[in-house]
């Protein structure tokens, strides 16, 4: 699938790092490093714009290895771009760690995963099927 993209930043397009993965790392796009101190939240700018077609999604993911050393996730995980946004991708940053943390331009920040959806139509009803499971949730089918 060919997605049109306009790179207004100074770093390389987001690419697949191995045949096998499912995500692109997104890069900040700024002018002079940002700290983000401890449980605050900051919008980082990537200066790409891109154009989905009908029916997909691109969802934007914390890298797990920022997310695990440093305590730095995307906030409204998985952020969602949805195909009629044309405006510039940014990544909502929480610093869920105890330690001031700097976000350098061209740092990998996050990841994008572009994925395909469906659009559902309600059907209202009366009741729905019964399963074993039932109204069990929130940890209900874990072993006790």
């Amino acid at each position: 699938m060919q997605i049109k993209i306009i790179n207004k930043s100074a770093h390389k397009l987001p690419n697949y790092e191995t045949l096998a993965s499912a995500g692109m790392d997104l890069r900040a796009n700024i002018s002079e490093p940002i700290l983000i101190k401890p449980l605050e939240r900051v919008l980082v700018k990537t200066g790409l714009y891109f154009e989905l077609p009908m029916g997909y999604e691109a969802q934007v993911r914390p890298r797990s290895g920022l997310a695990a050393k440093k305590g730095i996730t995307v906030l409204n995980s998985p952020g969602t771009v949805d195909a009629d946004y044309r405006g510039e991708i940014g990544v909502i940053l929480v610093n869920l760690s105890n330690e001031d943390f700097v976000i350098e331009n061209g740092e990998r920040i996050a990841q994008l995963v572009i994925a395909k959806h469906e659009r559902a139509v309600w059907v209202e009803v009366e009741e729905l099927s019964e399963t074993s499971r039932g109204v069990g949730g929130f940890g209900s089918t874990g072993v006790k």
